[in-house]
């Protein structure tokens, strides 16, 4: 989120500088590559580069020339499933001394509730007056370029001056803003994310009831948002997944004392969809005997990210019930396991599709595909 963020604002004729640790990144930045897919960003990446709005370094001296601090540090989630709440602050008191008097410190990324109230008491009695607002970032992969202009964006801050303050900043892009209390913000950020994430969970468990009598699903579901708009909404099936949705699903849960029924329903469904396709692939084919293509190992289709992929979890379950399994993804450049989409189409004896892209919606196949997201339009069963 980071990297279109600033290349957006320099676009719109401010001065933008990238502080990141990692120096391959910042070379490719400015050598003009996108260290990611992100379709229309490379075209804007080099005018902004060539206009001189835009530079990057590992010098964390550089923050202190800013007016304005955009930190993109986000809060994870460790194996349990827990938040690591710490994290922002942590990272914030490490760059604290490298930060000039009167700046604007805006955090972006999702935030446990609280955090934002954390970051302000470590400045509290910072003689500097540094002050911090949070204005989290609403934009999806692949549509960034786009997003950043046209969606409302939320300004939150403790007082009017700071709010008004950040809302300059991001009129840059948007004349549409919405302010909100820090705590609200917060809130709002992870209600977007869990709400998505329990629309998938939706739809998936209806996939499954759906298979499971023996009827396709996407049929039904065409058919009952057809001029109906409140049902429009509803989702196709497929593996939900990427570097937000349980995350930020996790962190509500937690911050609610663990109860919250509808998002680890949830999760327990989107997780638990690799193991179902399993579990019925079993019920027609000797999967012992056979060699497993997947086709896409990207969390989505168009993507190049594999975060919290869930056709991972599928390979690893196939791995164990079938013969040999082969996994391809020409968007995906950071696994060495991954062989040609050709090879796969010659070897598989079953293809299941994993991140639905555009590529394989024509493609030719001699051999069962397994599609639940309808991308080939044949229908959902399993």
């Amino acid at each position: 989120m980071g990297l279109p963020l600033s290349i957006a604002f320099a676009d719109r004729g401010l001065r933008v500088h990238i502080y990141d640790i990692s120096e391959p990144a910042v070379e490719l930045i400015m050598a003009g590559r996108l260290p990611f897919e992100e379709p229309g960003a490379d075209e804007i990446l080099a005018r902004v580069l060539v206009s001189g709005n835009l530079t990057a370094s590992t010098d964390p001296t550089s923050l202190a020339l800013a007016e304005n601090v955009v930190v993109v540090i986000g809060t994870p989630i460790d194996k349990h499933l827990n938040p690591e709440a710490l994290d922002v602050p942590r990272e914030i008191a490490k760059l604290s001394p490298f930060l000039s008097p009167g700046q604007l410190l805006v955090l972006r990324s999702t935030l446990y509730p609280g955090v934002t109230r954390m970051v302000e008491r470590l400045f509290a009695e910072d003689e500097r007056h540094i002050e911090v607002a949070f204005c989290p970032e609403r934009i999806a992969e692949g549509k960034a370029m786009t997003e950043l202009y046209v969606l409302p964006q939320i300004i939150a801050a403790r007082s009017p001056s700071v709010r008004t303050r950040a809302a300059r900043l991001f009129r840059h892009l948007t004349d549409g803003l919405v302010e909100l209390e820090p705590e609200e913000a917060e809130l709002a950020k992870l209600f977007t994310n869990t709400w998505r994430y329990i629309k998938f969970a939706t739809a998936n468990q209806l996939f499954m009831i759906a298979n499971d009598y023996g009827v396709d699903y996407d049929k039904i579901r065409r058919a009952l948002a057809t001029d109906y708009p409140r049902a429009s909404d509803l989702p196709g099936a497929g593996l939900a997944a990427g570097p937000c949705l349980l995350k930020d699903t996790m962190q509500l849960a937690a911050f609610n004392n663990n109860q919250f029924t509808l998002g680890h329903s949830a999760m327990l469904i989107n997780e638990g969809l690799p193991l179902y396709e399993v579990a019925r692939l079993e019920q027609r084919f000797d999967l012992a005997t056979m060699t497993i293509g997947i086709l896409g190992m990207a969390f989505k289709g168009e993507s190049d990210d594999i975060r919290s992929s869930l056709s991972y979890r599928l390979k690893r379950i196939l791995q164990f019930k079938a013969k040999r399994v082969l996994c391809t993804d020409s968007h995906v450049t950071v696994d060495p396991d991954l062989v040609p989409l050709e090879r796969v189409l010659a070897e598989a004896d079953l293809l299941v599709i994993g991140a639905p892209h555009v590529e394989y919606r024509d493609l030719e196949v001699s051999v069962p595909i397994v599609d639940i997201t309808n991308l080939r339009g044949q229908g959902t069963r399993v």
